[in-house]
């Protein structure tokens, strides 16, 4: 192990294995002046981004027929937690292609988890 992975090390949360297709519900710690409360951001994963303590998801979601995309960094201490809510079989590592999808064409089929 190197001394970056070393350092990296203690940096770490243990967080749920996730994949690209899963719906996830996102606890986000917000400040808001000296208050802090829980966010919840739902959505589904388009991409992972590994690295170590570098590691990241970006979570898609349509609030009010808007599409939103939010990256988080996936050992940020800003996320109090994350549930995966739904599993889907994807055969794509970056679900991009949903970006052009509406309704029902931007549904994932639903698997069963383990």
């Amino acid at each position: 192990m190197g001394a970056i992975e070393l350092v990296e090390k203690s940096q770490l949360t243990d967080r749920p294995n996730m994949k690209a297709g899963e719906t996830v519900r996102v606890h986000v710690k917000v400040r808001e002046g000296d208050k802090e409360r829980i966010q919840i951001f739902e959505g589904i994963v388009i991409g992972m981004h590994r690295g170590g303590a570098r590691a990241s998801f970006t979570v898609r979601k349509v609030s009010f027929g808007q599409g939103v995309e939010r990256t988080f960094p996936l050992h940020s201490p800003s996320i109090a937690r994350v549930d995966v809510v739904r599993a889907a079989r994807v055969r794509r590592a970056k679900l991009y292609f949903l970006r052009g999808l509406k309704g029902k064409a931007a549904r994932m089929k639903e698997t069963r988890r383990a």
